[in-house]
């Protein structure tokens, strides 16, 4: 992991293996511990393509693992092409982005804007 400060903001950007897994979710939380980071952040490209069809259950069991630790989560990059196959997706990704505690950003200069 990487640490960043962002604004006010303190950033872990992760740089592991592909993220398919709850028990992976639970081994980036525990590299966390103890530094005080505000948001876990993850290129799209590390996390598995079944992270982005909901039917399998391993979005929301990764996001709920971050926030029962109090961790918010910023997802980095395009997933247009998950997106416009499920609106499934499209109307999950709308509402974290309003409420906040889970980001979906195309880019850097998204997630600057947004933190």
């Amino acid at each position: 992991m990487r640490l960043e400060a962002i604004g006010n903001t303190k950033a872990a950007w992760y740089d592991g293996p592909r993220l398919a897994s709850e028990g992976h979710a639970v081994d980036v939380i525990g590299d966390t511990y103890g530094q005080q980071i505000d948001i876990v952040l993850f290129p799209v490209e590390l996390l598995a393509d079944d992270f982005f069809w909901l039917s399998t259950g391993l979005a929301g069991a990764v996001l709920q693992k971050f926030q029962n630790y109090g961790l918010r989560v910023g997802l980095v990059g395009d997933i247009s092409r998950f997106t416009t196959e499920s609106p499934s997706l499209r109307d999950f990704v709308n509402e974290s982005n309003r409420r906040g505690q889970v980001l979906f950003v195309p880019d850097r200069a998204e997630l600057e804007a947004r933190l």
